[in-house]
């Protein structure tokens, strides 16, 4: 279900600015009401404003809304995890005994007696 809605979320995101980066600024049209030429609208002179503008709104509804559900179901623990069926690893025991330090009665060796000159 995560995954259907990110790869939603996704294409949203990505048709969300390809519309926003189609519309014209509301300055755009100045230079046509002047006799400038055309406005260069590619729907028609108000065809462009109402269907991109309607388009905007609802493919920002949809990003928000898939926002919110994604934001609620990574708040929520996991019901299932793949580390559950793996049985709980058990220490091994101890074969060998430890180690004892060397008994106190010898002598530590020190440098040979040499005799010195």
């Amino acid at each position: 279900m995560s995954i259907f809605l990110i790869i939603i979320h996704v294409i949203v995101c990505i048709a969300l600015i390809m519309i926003v980066l189609l519309q014209t600024g509301k300055g755009a049209d100045m230079g046509a009401a002047f006799g400038m030429g055309s406005s260069q609208t590619l729907f028609g002179s108000a065809g462009a404003a109402t269907f991109l503008s309607k388009a905007t709104t609802v493919a920002a509804v949809v990003f928000v809304l898939t926002s919110l559900i994604l934001a609620y179901m990574s708040g929520k623990p996991a019901s299932s995890s793949v580390m559950t069926d793996v049985p709980a690893a058990t220490a091994p025991a101890e074969t060998s005994a430890p180690t004892q330090p060397p008994p106190a009665d010898t002598k530590p060796e020190t440098e040979s007696a040499t005799p010195s000159k």
